[in-house]
């Protein structure tokens, strides 16, 4: 992604925090024509003990773009967190003009596609993802019987993504701290994306939580 170094973020644990919340990611390919893909995915991170990672993901079986994930393994998967727009009226200067504000991760991955036949893999795969998400539901999906079971795993295709390297944006103006106190204002009486926004310039620091509205 287009990443000045104002807004680029190095730091793994912000860049895992918005994965984790913000689950639902664009995986893009390209097709046999070359022409770019994407599909929306809800996916779970790994991460390994030396810090590297994994997404676990699935599609539907009807859904043509394994196919195409298949034949060209390497691939681009975007999460992005809130965002909302930053008027000009935060700055204590008029020469401003309005721009957009946002948390992003990009990850470049290398993908292994879970065998058709490989079943207890590909539940595995889900119970992960149902263990972020709902874990009482386990107890449900183990109960629905073998039958049913291996229709619904007959009807996805699982893959793991080996995350081969990313990309954080954290753009709030990190780098305009006269803006900051008009802005976290301004966020932290908006909408919900706008109060999300607020929450993360309290938690990099960029306010003083204790003094402004909803902190601590």
């Amino acid at each position: 992604m287009y990443l000045p170094a104002a807004h680029a973020c190095q730091d793994a644990q912000w860049a895992a925090r918005i994965v984790r919340e913000h689950p639902l990611a664009s995986l893009i390919t390209t097709d046999d024509a070359g022409m770019p893909q994407a599909s929306h995915l809800p996916m779970h991170l790994q991460v390994h003990a030396q810090g590297g990672w994994t997404l676990l993901a699935h599609m539907a079986r009807a859904n043509p773009q394994w196919r195409h994930l298949q034949a060209r393994p390497q691939a681009l998967v975007t999460f992005l967190g809130p965002n909302a727009y930053l008027s000009p009226t935060v700055y204590p200067d008029r020469e401003r003009v309005p721009s957009w504000n946002y948390v992003a991760v990009h990850c470049r991955v290398q993908a292994r596609l879970i065998p058709a036949q490989d079943a207890a893999g590909k539940d595995r795969l889900l119970k992960a993802l149902i263990g972020e998400h709902e874990p009482a539901y386990a107890a449900q999906w183990r109960g629905l019987g073998e039958g049913f079971q291996q229709r619904m795993l007959a009807g996805i295709v699982a893959f793991e993504l080996d995350v081969q390297s990313w990309q954080c944006a954290i753009k709030l103006n990190r780098h305009r701290p006269e803006s900051h106190a008009a802005l976290h204002a301004r966020y932290a009486a908006g909408t919900d994306d706008e109060q999300a926004l607020a929450r993360w310039m309290r938690d990099l620091g960029l306010v003083e939580a204790a003094s402004q509205p909803g902190g601590a």
